[in-house]
């Protein structure tokens, strides 16, 4: 769930002498039959989505997030704004979150969902669910995870130290890349030759592999892609002719462009431990997929915030793709409890935040040759 973020392909290399880097042995594995096994047998009854939690949770999330918005704008306090500003991007970053979600639910099992979410949250946010649906699936192809056709994808941990940080500052600009883009660039890609193939290949996705390009959208889709740009794009240049003509004012602009810039940071945080990132470009086994990706399960407390809508089970999602987020984890028990210690299993599973920064930071930090 964020903008490009362009690397040189030098900056693989490590050390001042360039030293070729490598993906970690533990990456070069084969798959696990018996845990691919119980993982799908185990998880049968679970692939059901209850629109009653889907649709409570996002209400629930976007009403708390706009109110405490509204009250971030309304009050005189500052360190009431500052709290409230606070709640709002937290409980907008979890509706946001949805988009996730969207990209693998069957639409008939939840109706209105993806209209009712892009009219409430991708719309009024710019993120739109095309950005991520027909992307997010190509991560989970087992041919391209982790490849140079992966769109989701850096070999983050095989970088320099440098890029980590430039990682997490770039998506504070996440708002007015956004706004830019739907307020100006999809007006004049209708008239500017050329420019639509430009803005579709280049500035239509949420991915971080900046050498990814999108295919134009054809048929269904691309008739939905037309209706929920056009109606992201009339939202954008109203926001800006608004705040020109002083109907919303500079310092509500401000604070909404504040929280909105807070969540994509946090987002990105949560993409920088999301993945291991130690894969150089091979392809590698379901198993070697999961073990370069992050479980944060109980007693952790704070992944709730940071990792929402059952993104705190991540690896276990790469497993298992098409389990609804609301039943991961139930479905994180029911395979602690009946594989093996020895288990590939449990080792994606890592404490909390912390523990993970550090250890792509140290990795960022190490030669392989």
């Amino acid at each position: 769930m964020t903008p490009s973020l362009a690397f040189d392909p030098a900056d693989v290399a490590g050390g001042p002498q360039g030293s070729a880097r490598t993906a970690a042995p533990s990456l070069r594995v084969a798959d696990d039959k018996a845990m691919l096994r119980t993982a799908a047998e185990l998880t049968r009854s679970l692939g059901k989505p209850s629109a009653a939690i889907y649709w409570g949770d996002l209400i629930a999330s976007v009403t708390v997030g706009y109110g405490a918005l509204a009250a971030a704008i309304l009050v005189d306090s500052t360190p009431l704004a500052i709290v409230a500003g606070i709640v709002s991007m937290l409980a907008l970053y979890r509706a946001l979150s949805f988009i996730h979600e969207l990209t693998h639910v069957k639409h008939a099992s939840l109706p209105g969902f993806r209209i009712g979410w892009n009219a409430l949250v991708g719309v009024p946010l710019l993120t739109p669910s095309f950005m991520y649906e027909g992307v997010h699936n190509l991560h989970h192809a087992k041919t391209r995870y982790g490849t140079a056709e992966d769109p989701e994808y850096l070999p983050l941990a095989l970088m320099k130290p440098w890029t980590l940080p430039l990682f997490i500052v770039v998506s504070a600009l996440a708002p007015i890349a956004l706004l830019f883009r739907y307020a100006v660039l999809s007006p004049l890609s209708l008239v500017v030759p050329g420019l639509r193939k430009i803005v579709v290949e280049r500035f239509s996705a949420l991915a971080i592999n900046p050498s990814f390009r999108r295919r134009m959208p054809e048929g269904a889709f691309r008739t939905q892609w037309n209706r929920i740009e056009a109606a992201a794009s009339i939202w954008g240049i109203a926001l800006i002719a608004m705040v020109a003509t002083g109907v919303v004012p500079l310092r509500a602009f401000l604070i909404f462009l504040g929280v909105v810039s807070g969540l994509a940071v946090i987002n990105q945080v949560r993409t920088l431990v999301a993945h291991l990132w130690e894969n150089d470009g091979e392809a590698m086994s379901v198993t070697a997929q999961y073990l370069d990706t992050v479980n944060v399960p109980p007693p952790a407390l704070l992944p709730v915030l940071w990792a929402p809508v059952g993104l705190r089970y991540h690896a276990l999602h790469h497993l298992l793709p098409g389990v609804p987020y609301h039943a991961l984890g139930e479905a994180h028990r029911r395979l602690s409890k009946a594989l093996a210690v020895d288990s590939p299993y449990h080792k994606a599973s890592y404490p909390g935040l912390p523990g993970l920064v550090w250890k792509i930071t140290r990795s960022t930090m190490v030669v392989r040759r």
